[in-house]
């Protein structure tokens, strides 16, 4: 059977909760390239979907889903933010974000302290 994205991260955040140190970091790091994976996947589903639109549209779109954008902003970067808004509500995402929020508050992040 094949795991999905989601279901992969969803699996991740349950077992992290057990994990300590460099085995909670090693979750975090599969989740994170995981949680892009799906984000960027789902930028091309938008991309495709919305391929019609003016960009004013998909500006007003980003503006309305809580993503303010301004002119200087191509298509390609208002189509991310559109992704961006969708993928925050989709269940790998909020695993994710509650992941890494309680990895963090254990000491656990990917990026390093200077």
């Amino acid at each position: 059977m094949m795991t999905t994205t989601t279901q992969r991260i969803l699996d991740l955040a349950a077992a992290a909760p057990a994990s300590q140190g460099e085995d909670l970091a090693l979750l975090l790091g599969e989740a994170n390239e995981l949680y892009q994976q799906g984000l960027q996947e789902l930028r091309r589903e938008v991309a495709a979907r919305l391929d019609g639109l003016a960009l004013a549209d998909l500006m007003f779109a980003a503006d309305t889903g809580g993503m303010p954008c301004d002119a200087s902003q191509g298509r390609d970067e208002v189509i991310l933010l559109l992704a961006l808004v969708e993928w925050e509500m989709t269940p790998a995402a909020m695993a994710y974000t509650q992941m890494a929020a309680d990895a963090a508050r254990r000491g656990v992040c990917l990026v390093p302290e200077e």
